[in-house]
Formats: C-alpha cells, sequence, structure tokens
C-alpha cells in the first residue's frame, strides 16, 4: 500500500466536518455510483479482515499534525496555565522529529493555524405546511443549522472561502484502486458536495493535487498517532500506554441509502478521536492502524453489508515517559 497526500481547496461552506471515517463513506458512495455494486464489493472483500482497500485521514492543516491525546504530565510545559495548554492542538510537522516531550512547547491553537479552525454560522431553514403555505409551529417552524467556513467569515452567500487549502491523506491499495481512479473518485464528491446538506451546495472542494508521500516517524518508534478516527479494539494495544478521547459516531447513510427501506440511521459506533496514542505490544512498522467494523448486518439493518473505518492513517513515534518530560 501506497501513502497519497490529497490537496483540497474548499469551494463553498460544509455542512459535516471532512473527518476520515466520513470521507471514507462518501469514497464508497462514490465508487458505488461510477463503478456499480458488484466492483465495490470487490475492493471491500476483506475489509473487516485487516485488507481495506484505502484508509482515509481526517481534512488536516497543511504543514500541521494533530497533538497526540497524552497526559499533560508527559510534556515540558511553560507555566502553569492549563487551559492555554489544551488549546494547543497543532504541531508544525518541521518539529516532528523533536522528542513528542517537547512538542508542547511548538504547537498552536487552531485560531492561528489556517484550516485549523472553521469557522461556525447558522444558516436558516424553513418547513413549510403545503395545507397553510407558511411555516408554523412544531415540525413547521423555522429552524437553524451550522455551517462550517473555512475562512473567518463569508462575505455573501455562496462566497468560497479564499487561499484555505486542506491535506487528506490516503493509504491506498494500488492493486485495487490506481491513484488515477482515486482522483477521479475525489473529484466526483468534491463537484457533487460532500456531507450533509450537499444537495443545498453544501461540502464542495476542488482537488488540486494527489502525490504519493513517505508518512513520517522517529526513530526508535514505539507507539502510533493516529491521523483519524479509529477503532482500536480487540487490535491488542497496551492498555497502560494507549491515550485516547473515545466518541460516539451516530452515522447516517447518504446518497440513495436515505430513501431505502429500514431508513438511514446507523448504529451507533465508539471510535477513538483523531490524535489517538496507540502502543502495540511489539512494535512493527505499518502505515495504518485499527480495525473494519460491520459488514455482517451489525452497522444496518438498511443495507446489511454496511462497513464503517475504524483503520487510521498513522505516524510512528516515540512514547515519552513522565519522568522524560519533567
Amino acid at each position: 500500500m501506497t501513502p497519497y497526500r490529497v490537496r483540497i481547496r474548499p469551494l463553498s461552506a460544509f455542512g459535516t466536518r471532512p473527518l476520515g471515517d466520513t470521507l471514507f463513506g462518501q469514497l464508497c458512495w462514490a465508487f458505488r455510483n461510477r463503478h456499480g455494486v458488484d466492483r465495490l464489493g470487490q475492493v471491500l472483500d476483506g475489509y473487516t479482515q485487516g485488507r481495506p482497500y484505502a484508509v482515509v485521514s481526517d481534512a488536516l492543516p497543511p504543514g500541521y499534525w494533530p497533538r497526540p491525546s497524552l497526559p499533560v504530565a508527559c510534556f515540558k510545559v511553560e507555566g502553569e496555565d492549563r487551559k492555554a495548554v489544551k488549546k494547543l492542538a497543532w504541531l508544525p510537522a518541521g518539529r516532528f522529529a523533536d522528542p513528542v516531550g517537547t512538542w508542547l512547547l511548538h504547537s498552536l491553537p487552531p485560531g492561528v493555524v489556517p484550516g485549523a479552525a472553521p469557522a461556525s454560522h447558522p444558516q436558516p431553514h424553513n418547513a413549510l405546511n403545503r395545507e397553510t403555505g407558511t411555516t408554523g409551529t412544531g415540525q413547521f417552524a423555522p429552524y437553524a443549522m451550522d455551517q462550517w467556513w473555512f475562512d473567518q467569515k463569508p462575505k455573501q452567500a455562496g462566497d468560497p472561502p479564499p487561499g484555505i487549502r486542506l491535506d487528506i491523506y490516503v493509504v491506498l491499495d494500488e492493486s485495487r484502486l490506481s491513484d488515477a481512479e482515486l482522483r477521479t473518485l475525489l473529484d466526483d464528491i468534491g463537484a457533487v458536495g460532500f456531507g450533509r446538506d450537499a444537495s443545498i451546495g453544501l461540502g464542495k472542494f476542488a482537488v488540486e493535487s494527489l502525490e504519493p508521500v513517505e508518512l513520517p516517524g522517529q526513530p526508535d518508534a514505539d507507539a502510533w498517532l493516529t491521523l483519524a478516527p479509529s477503532a482500536p479494539q480487540g487490535c491488542g494495544f497496551d492498555p497502560g500506554r494507549s491515550f485516547y478521547q473515545p466518541f460516539t459516531r451516530f452515522g447516517r447513510h447518504g446518497d440513495i441509502g436515505v430513501h431505502l427501506p429500514g431508513g438511514p440511521f446507523k448504529a451507533p459506533v465508539l471510535l477513538a478521536q483523531t490524535g489517538a496514542v496507540l502502543t502495540p505490544r511489539e512494535f512493527a512498522p505499518r502505515l495504518f492502524v485499527g480495525r473494519g467494523l460491520g459488514g455482517d448486518g451489525s452497522l444496518s439493518k438498511t443495507i446489511e453489508k454496511t462497513v464503517h473505518q475504524g483503520y487510521a492513517p498513522a505516524l510512528a513515534i516515540r512514547l515519552p515517559e513522565p519522568k522524560d518530560a519533567a
């Protein structure tokens, strides 16, 4: 498998944050729409047995890596302002080779990293009562939903955020999907729109480049830093030396899946947030960690073969001991 870096330029607001597991889900729908159900089934063969055809990262700000979810005791900290320390979420890529215990000295808050802190703006919506031709109360009351802009504020409705780029890392099995095919699928997603409210113009982006890269790693690495939400359960990681923030993904089917009998909602999935530090009992080089979920009807009664990306591209790091940062 080969890691690729995909650079995209947002063309509109987003209704869904572009995280790795949701990007993978839309990649599967784009694959189905272009190549058909049968070939999608072929590339998904072995997905839950550790053989994914693609592992997709979050859309990350270029030149930065997410700060690992380690206890503050593992870092050298200047001053005693713990709230300020928690906001230091992004490490400049040029500092990756430094000891992990010193990363907080160089990390930056999202507000000063272009593309790391999209601004949320409420967008009003109306639901019309067809009997009265107007809005009303209850299910017909006006409501607002957030839109995410990768600029401080949109100038006018529909304006693209200027100058912002985002990087998506894809670990690709080229024996099942070529880089040219991946580029075409991502172009399809960008043209149609990613995530919620794509049908009314959200989630548009342009693919500017797709190129193979080498994911960085530290000498004498013994742990992994994840670049997407992941499912570490049952993977044999050392629980005493693995650190992450759990969250529950309440997934929904996209595309035509919202119209199928059984409804759009999928079973909740427990995941570790991006930036998890996962330590194997025996370290060996690899490009991704985690496991594939579903495929057996456990995630969806609407589409029983539904899978969910519990894999994540990963960077090899040397885990510090708390005493090393003292």
